[in-house]
């Protein structure tokens, strides 16, 4: 039940029998020959599929989130994280207050990681509330089926590469792109992040086949929808 296809009167009935929905956390930034918006775009199809056959509502995903080492890529859009803990804190709030108890939040970005502690404080401050936080694409069977794909495998590699994250007419290279030395990025700006990690792949093929990317989905589509099907109490 996507909310952008659902009226308050759907939602109003749903919440008379359930309290649960899905709240995708996304990303606008560079993803090597991908799109731009390829966080936000697997986050929210993920939870999507998870959801369809349970009907639980899956709110638009939040397009940005925090990834300033990525600022030196024009289109590349970053919250503070000051910023971004509120924004995610007033989501929570608004759920909370029209009748929302259960959420799981299934995040497309690693570099959201951070305001996990927002869900903490806000399952604190709201009686009933709970919140599952999601990083769909390292959970234990999503990241081994991955990993028996390839070992190498990273941000904006073929890991990533869906049918619907690719731009049409947009061919990507043939090769493995080696590892970047992933210690000598964290210490530094933007500038030099782009410098070590050239068109934005940290490392691996940039493309798999689609019959292996499926089964990678299922995975990870499965997985999912598992937290929202589990005990909650």
């Amino acid at each position: 039940m996507r909310i952008s296809e659902s009226s308050w009167f759907d939602i109003e009935a749903y919440l008379k029998t359930d309290d649960r929905c899905i709240l995708p956390l996304g990303s606008t930034e560079q993803h090597a020959h991908l799109s731009l918006s390829v966080d936000s775009i697997l986050s929210e199809k993920i939870a999507t599929d998870a959801a369809t056959p349970l009907g639980v509502p899956v709110f638009p995903a939040v397009p940005y989130g925090l990834t300033p080492y990525f600022m030196a890529f024009p289109g590349t859009v970053s919250l503070k994280l000051s910023t971004y803990a509120l924004l995610v804190r007033d989501i929570l709030d608004s759920l909370y207050d029209t009748g929302f108890r259960r959420v799981l939040i299934v995040n497309g970005h690693g570099g959201n990681s951070p305001v996990q502690p927002v869900c903490a404080e806000w399952m604190q401050a709201r009686q009933g509330a709970r919140c599952r936080f999601h990083d769909w694409w390292r959970a234990p069977r999503t990241w081994a089926a991955v990993q028996a794909v390839d070992p190498v495998a990273s941000h904006a590699s073929w890991m990533e590469n869906f049918p619907w994250t690719r731009l049409e007419g947009r061919p990507v290279p043939p090769e493995q792109k080696p590892y970047v030395d992933f210690d000598r990025l964290r210490d530094r700006d933007a500038q030099g992040v782009r410098n070590l990690i050239g068109d934005g792949n940290y490392g691996g093929h940039y493309q798999k086949p689609d019959d292996q990317m499926e089964g990678i989905w299922q995975v990870a589509v499965a997985e999912t929808r598992e937290l929202l099907e589990g005990d909650w109490t």
